[in-house]
C-alpha cells in the first residue's frame, strides 16, 4: 500500500454548481475512499411546520430547491391533500403534469450544459442553457414566475392555462427539439465528451439496488425505477414507460437524462390533447388529524414526502427525503478507485442539489 493522502474537495470548487464536501483518501493519483460531509448548509425548513399553517407550507417546502420547486410544491401539496382526505380536479392534475415535465426539461438541459461546463467544453454548455431559456419563457408566461413559481397550492392549482397558450407550449416545444437533438449528438459522439464519460464511473445493477439509487443514477444502471409508474398525477393515462440504460457509466445516466427530455415533450404533448375542462381546485378546509405519505419522481430521482397532523392548521411533522440525499452511497462506491480528475465529473453525474440534501 502507497502512502495515502486526505485531499478535501469542495464545498467551493470551481466545476461544481453545489457546496459539496468530500474528503478524498488518494493512493497518488487514484481515489481508494471518500468520506462525504453532511450539513453545510442546513436551513432546518421542516422545523417551520411547527410555525406556518399548512396551506403556507407549500410554499416553504417549494424552495428546498429552486430547480425541483414545482415538484415539491406538488409533492407537499398532494401528501397534505392525502391527510385531509380531499383529491384535487382532474383538470388541475393534469397541468400539474404539464409543469411537472417542463420543470424535467429545463432541469435535464441545464444538468447538460452544467457537465458540459465539467470538462470544458463552454459552447457546449452555452447551447445547452440557450435551449433551456425558451422553457424558462413558457414557465413564466404560464406561472408567472422563472424558478419559484407558487402554482400548485392544497386542492389544486392558482392558475388555469388556456387552450391558445396550451397549444404555444407543445409548438414551442416542437420547435425545440432539433436543437435538442443537435447537442445530444455532440454528448454522444463527441471524442472529448466520450473519452470523459465512457466507461468511468460504472455502477452496476446490483450496486444501485443494495445502495438505493434512485432516477436516472438507478435507471442508467438498468434499474426499473420511477415514482411515474405509481400513477401520480395523470401518468398512468398518458401511457408512460421509463427510460433505461443498462451500461451504468457516466455516459448512460447522460443518455438516459437526453432520451427524458424528448420523452416530457411527448408527455406534455399528450397531456395537451387530453385535457379535460372543469375546476381547478377544491376548497381545503378544516385541520390535519391524519398522517400520510407521498412518493414523486423528481427530475434527479425519487423524492419521499411525510406529513402528520397535529389537529390544527399546523403540521406535527413534515418529513421530505430527497432524490440526492438517497444518491450519495452510491456517489461514494463509484468514486473509489476513479483517478482523481474524475471526481468532478462523477459527482455531477448524480446530479447534485446540496439545497435539497441538507433541507
Amino acid at each position: 500500500m502507497g502512502k495515502r493522502t486526505i485531499i478535501p474537495f469542495g464545498p467551493q470548487h470551481p466545476v461544481l454548481p453545489e457546496p459539496v464536501h468530500l474528503d478524498l483518501v488518494m493512493e497518488d493519483e487514484k481515489v481508494v475512499d471518500v468520506i462525504p460531509s453532511i450539513g453545510y448548509i442546513h436551513r432546518g425548513l421542516e422545523k417551520l411546520v411547527e410555525k406556518k399553517e399548512y396551506t403556507e407550507m407549500v410554499y416553504v417546502i417549494e424552495r428546498i430547491c429552486g430547480i425541483c420547486s414545482f415538484g415539491h410544491g406538488w409533492g407537499a401539496s398532494a401528501v397534505i391533500e392525502g391527510a385531509l382526505g380531499i383529491e384535487a380536479p382532474a383538470r388541475a392534475q393534469y397541468l400539474r403534469t404539464i409543469w411537472h415535465e417542463l420543470s424535467r426539461v429545463h432541469s435535464h438541459l441545464l444538468w447538460l450544459g452544467l457537465l458540459a461546463d465539467g470538462f470544458g467544453f463552454d459552447s457546449l454548455f452555452m447551447h445547452c442553457w440557450r435551449i433551456r431559456e425558451h422553457v424558462l419563457d413558457l414557465f413564466e408566461k404560464t406561472t408567472g414566475g422563472r424558478v419559484i413559481f407558487s402554482v400548485c397550492k392544497v386542492g389544486g392549482v392558482r392558475k388555469d392555462i388556456d387552450a391558445m397558450t396550451l397549444k404555444e407550449i407543445v409548438d414551442t416545444l416542437n420547435s425545440l427539439k432539433p436543437e435538442i437533438e443537435e447537442v445530444a449528438e455532440v454528448f454522444r459522439k463527441d471524442a472529448s465528451c466520450r473519452n470523459r464519460m465512457v466507461g468511468v464511473g460504472t455502477l452496476s445493477y446490483d450496486d444501485a439496488v443494495a445502495l438505493g439509487a434512485v432516477g436516472p443514477v438507478a435507471r442508467g444502471s438498468g434499474v426499473v425505477q420511477d415514482m411515474r409508474l405509481t400513477g401520480a398525477g395523470v401518468y398512468d393515462e398518458l401511457g408512460f414507460e421509463p427510460i433505461i440504460e443498462t451500461a451504468g457509466d457516466c455516459q448512460a445516466r447522460t443518455e438516459v437524462r437526453i432520451r427524458e427530455v424528448f420523452q416530457s415533450i411527448e408527455l406534455i404533448e399528450k397531456a395537451v390533447a387530453m385535457i379535460p375542462d372543469g375546476p381547478i381546485e377544491v376548497p381545503a378546509k378544516g385541520n390535519v388529524e391524519n398522517e400520510f405519505i407521498m412518493r414523486m419522481e423528481q427530475p434527479r430521482g425519487e423524492a419521499f414526502y411525510y406529513a402528520k397532523g397535529a389537529g390544527s392548521k399546523f403540521l406535527e411533522r413534515m418529513r421530505v427525503r430527497t432524490p440526492t440525499n438517497q444518491n450519495i452511497p452510491a456517489l461514494v462506491h463509484m468514486l473509489k478507485g476513479c483517478d482523481l480528475a474524475d471526481v468532478p465529473i462523477l459527482v455531477l453525474t448524480i446530479d447534485p442539489c446540496i439545497s435539497c440534501t441538507e433541507r
